[in-house]
């Protein structure tokens, strides 16, 4: 079992225990004590959990491969979302190729890309194609062009597996917007479905620069699979609330950290 996956578990025990004693995870896993505090210390250093003598407790920031509806998630940090989006939008410049990935703070992102001119728009997205599409039937002929990867839904309306991946990987974008579902130092950039994951990572290799969009509730959680790490990121686009540490994290790993100002949303 790889590092990450039984962290995975052990973030699962912890959600829905409250905390794990280290005998149990050496039992349950199959591993020495020495690995599992291992473990542990990495999942406590990203904010994860938090260890206390003989084991772990659980955070505010733990999560799992809990994977909520779109319509679950669009109502949540909407301020964050909108300044976050606007200047997302500010990266893109007119007739460009751009990638939006799912999920409801890329869409954000897509409303707010849909008046600049003559863009072309990949994504694995049905709200976003949706809303693109609704663009197009202005009959505007700056409208933008929109490519549907096709594949299978997710719950959050994102389409993934292995025809949207062989679609993605035919392709070439200039800029890829996509959203997480956590960010953390050690954990990188986390989904909490596998197949998401994987068509994320088949954007990001289609893509010259990778523009990741997370507002400052997303640091700190870790989902089931990461699908980029900190180093990759060109521009790490967040909000004001981002706490300090975050923000010291980010400016060293990232290409470039931009935080919108939430309050001229």
């Amino acid at each position: 079992m790889l590092a990450l996956q039984r962290r995975a578990l052990i973030l699962d025990v912890v959600r829905r225990d409250g905390a794990v004693r280290v005998a149990h995870l050496v039992e349950q896993l199959g591993v020495s004590d020495m690995t599992v505090r291992r473990d542990l210390e990495a999942l406590a250093r990203s904010g994860s959990l938090e260890k206390v003598h003989g084991g772990a407790v659980a955070t505010s920031a733990t999560t799992t491969g809990e994977e909520p509806g779109f319509e679950a998630k669009a109502n949540r940090e909407p301020t964050a979302k909108a300044a976050m989006a606007r200047v997302a939008a500010d990266l893109v410049k007119p007739g460009g190729v751009v990638a939006v990935s799912g999920g409801t703070t890329a869409f954000a992102v897509a409303a707010a890309l849909r008046y600049i001119p003559d863009l072309t728009v990949v994504t694995n997205s049905l709200p976003v194609a949706d809303l693109l599409r609704g663009r197009a039937e202005e009959q505007d002929a700056g409208a933008p062009t929109v490519l549907l990867t096709g594949g299978s839904p997710t719950r959050s309306a994102s389409l993934v597996g292995p025809l949207a991946d062989q679609a993605i990987r035919s392709l070439r974008v200039d800029l890829l917007f996509v959203g997480a579902h956590g960010v953390s130092e050690r954990a990188g950039v986390t989904s909490p479905n596998l197949a998401e994951a994987q068509t994320n990572r088949a954007l990001i290799e289609s893509a010259k620069q990778l523009a990741v969009v997370a507002d400052h509730s997303k640091w700190g959680v870790v989902g089931l699979s990461r699908f980029a790490d900190l180093s990759e990121i060109d521009y790490f686009v967040s909000d004001d609330a981002l706490d300090e540490h975050a923000r010291a994290v980010l400016s060293r790993e990232v290409g470039r950290l931009v935080l919108a100002d939430t309050a001229s949303a």
